[in-house]
């Protein structure tokens, strides 16, 4: 599986690296601190596999990066490339980003 660290997608994200953010937590998860990109809970995902074609990286991210390194291997299992998991989930990125500033 491909991962991404919390500074890696930092640095492409300021390189403007064209990449897809999916958010697989929960919506009050969601309510409460996200990164950006489209909301698809774990739950729905299978539901919108046309959203999730694209030639770009797709960087899937939940609370740690149990729930949507699943949903990579759900997904892989139907025919997608090019997926990453943020490694730590959105806690490593809010720690990356407290340190950033």
């Amino acid at each position: 599986m491909n991962t991404v660290t919390p500074s890696e997608l930092i640095q492409w994200q300021k390189e403007k690296i064209a990449l897809l953010l999916v958010d697989v937590r929960t919506h009050q998860e969601r309510s409460n601190f996200h990164i950006g990109g489209i909301h698809l809970p774990f739950e729905e995902l299978l539901n919108h596999l046309q959203i999730l074609n694209t030639v770009h990286p797709i960087i899937f991210y939940c609370e740690k990066g149990i729930r949507s390194a699943l949903a990579i291997q759900r997904l892989e299992m139907r025919g997608l490339t090019n997926l990453y998991n943020l490694t730590g989930g959105i806690r490593a990125m809010k720690t990356e980003l407290a340190t950033e500033h």
